[in-house]
């Protein structure tokens, strides 16, 4: 069992070496702790002992967090042909991946159908009749898994209460027909469901009571005949410093109580919950401008270096590292584009901000960079792991060459003059 605290505070980062790297590496800038990423999977994986414990890739498919995972032997989950390629670079074996397809493109199939060729051990889960016919017509009749929609979302935001919402999964009342169905043209070794995301405290128990309706089905189905029941991630973690964490050892035991006894193995798959507070951004204030309204903080990040606030009026830390003793003042602090919705925060108190403090933004390591982009033609930031006294970039900062390569290799322009 893991003895690392449950949550990481942006306070509990060591400020000096922050500021440092703010100077060596420049700004806007990732900073990944791996052993972080470790130790929040194994607190998972201890408190869940018989169930296998796979890492959903899409929260961050960064290398180094996917070889930091590998090495203390989780298995990934991935949810598009890019993950299933980079899961493998990273070094997993391809046939211990699982392939959770959701509407896939043609060259996503393929790329699956090809794998499973070489690594019959490759799982595909459909979430689509369609999906299955697709494969079929591939000449695919390996392993499969039949994601259901259990008509229950629960998680931090609508727009990831993935249970409830038609995209994802086969309606639950048309799942033992299916499973009769394919019985007869695959291997089906699974039944697969995600209710929601970022689940916390006070919604576990409608989140247990979600999974127990999965269970149930999959006993309806004949978990005796199955594999595995996968019951997909969810697990939150606290992004406001007033949020209490989970408490993952009694969270487990209200889970394992809803689900019951299956004959099947048990799986879940953690994505948050694993890289959440393992990761930060370091931005520099370029700007002060005292309002009528507000005391607007212009910085060096932006909605293109973090975008779950204007997408999901996600609520981050953000803690002024250079100056974390002065006096609070309400701050509305955002970036350089040109849209309202680059806004990290509205009027949140914070250390009297000055031109050129580096503020730190927690909570950035799941689907912080993974939803970058580069709005306003902007190049991505930099990428460094930390790794005791020592740190090494994972993912260089992009430059201009790099936002329009793309572009000049279609044009035909020399490599010369792209740079």
């Amino acid at each position: 069992m893991s003895h690392s605290p449950p949550v990481r505070r942006l306070s509990e980062w060591d400020h000096d070496r922050l500021e440092g790297l703010a100077a060596e590496y420049g700004t806007p800038l990732y900073v990944l702790d791996p052993d972080r990423v470790q130790a929040n999977y194994r607190r998972f994986d201890a408190a869940f002992p018989d169930a296998e414990v796979m890492y959903a890739a899409k929260a961050h498919t960064g290398r180094a967090v996917l070889s930091a995972l590998l090495d203390v032997g989780a298995d990934v989950e991935c949810a598009a042909r890019g993950e299933l390629q980079r899961a493998i670079e990273a070094g997993a074996d391809p046939n211990t991946l699982q392939y959770t397809a959701v509407n896939p493109p043609a060259e996503d199939l393929d790329y699956a159908v090809d794998l499973a060729e070489d690594y019959p051990g490759l799982t595909i889960t459909g979430g689509a009749e369609d999906t299955f016919d697709r494969l079929e017509a591939r000449g695919y009749d390996g392993r499969v898994a039949i994601r259901i929609n259990p008509g229950i979302g629960t998680g931090h935001h609508e727009k990831v209460a993935t249970g409830k919402d038609a995209k994802f999964g086969i309606p639950y009342d048309r799942v033992p027909q299916l499973a009769a169905d394919l019985r007869d043209r695959f291997d089906l070794v699974g039944i697969h469901a995600h209710v929601g995301s970022g689940v916390l405290t006070d919604e576990v128990d409608d989140h247990a009571r979600a999974l127990g309706t999965v269970a149930d089905l999959a006993r309806d189905v004949g978990d005796s005949d199955l594999e595995f029941v996968d019951f997909g991630g969810g697990f939150g973690v606290p992004y406001r410093e007033d949020e209490p964490p989970l408490a993952i050892e009694a969270v487990a035991e209200t889970v394992r109580e809803a689900i019951g006894d299956l004959a099947a193995k048990v799986k879940f798959e953690p994505g948050r919950y694993v890289v959440a507070d393992a990761a930060l951004i370091l931005t520099t204030v370029n700007t002060i401008k005292e309002t009528a309204e507000a005391t607007v903080v212009g910085v060096d990040a932006s909605l293109s270096t973090l975008i779950r606030p204007a997408m999901f009026d996600a609520y981050h830390p953000i803690r002024n590292i250079s100056g974390p003793d002065r006096e609070p003042a309400p701050a509305s602090i955002g970036g350089p584009c040109c849209t309202s919705a680059d806004v990290f925060a509205t009027d949140r108190p914070v250390a009297r901000p000055e031109r050129g403090d580096v503020l730190a933004i927690g909570n950035a390591g799941a689907y912080g960079y993974e939803l970058a982009n580069n709005f306003h033609s902007q190049p991505r930031p930099a990428e460094v792991a930390i790794d005791g006294e020592s740190a090494r970039v994972v993912r260089r900062r992009e430059t201009m060459a790099d936002v329009t390569r793309v572009e000049d290799q279609a044009s035909g322009a020399p490599e010369s003059e792209r740079e």
